[in-house]
């Protein structure tokens, strides 16, 4: 076997399978049994107006997203995936899961047409001392 840029490649990309699984797995964690929605369908980091809403949808992105990337881990160290299978499953994943979480975030956050009512500012004080 060569020591090439592909090895290296592979080696990243598996990798970095661990962190993401952890990260998705714990976030389906959070909001499905501790019902935290801080995390839920984030859109320049504001929550939606109703993020309970939106938990169902993104909590089984991540379940979803976390056990295919913990197939793929499993099957990388106990060697039932060739590498061209488990490659195949951790970059679609990683890919459709965040198309998925883009999606969600988009239909909880509505855009709206027409005039936008102008944001009530408030006076500042200066001080004149």
């Amino acid at each position: 076997m060569v020591f090439d840029i592909s090895i290296v490649m592979t080696w990243i990309l598996f990798i970095a399978l661990f962190p993401m699984t952890f990260f998705w797995l714990r976030r389906a964690y959070r909001i499905f049994i501790q019902k935290d929605y801080s995390e839920v369908a984030l859109k320049r980091g504001e929550s939606p107006p109703n993020p309970k809403k939106w938990a169902p949808a993104t909590g089984l992105v991540n379940l979803i997203a976390g056990g295919v990337t913990l197939a793929a881990i499993f099957g990388v160290v106990f060697a039932l995936l060739p590498y061209r299978t488990w490659s195949t499953m951790a970059g679609m994943t990683l890919w459709g899961k965040i198309f998925a979480d883009f999606i969600v975030s988009r239909q909880a956050h509505p855009f709206t047409l027409g005039k936008k009512s102008p944001k009530e500012t408030t006076p500042t004080s200066k001080d004149n001392s």
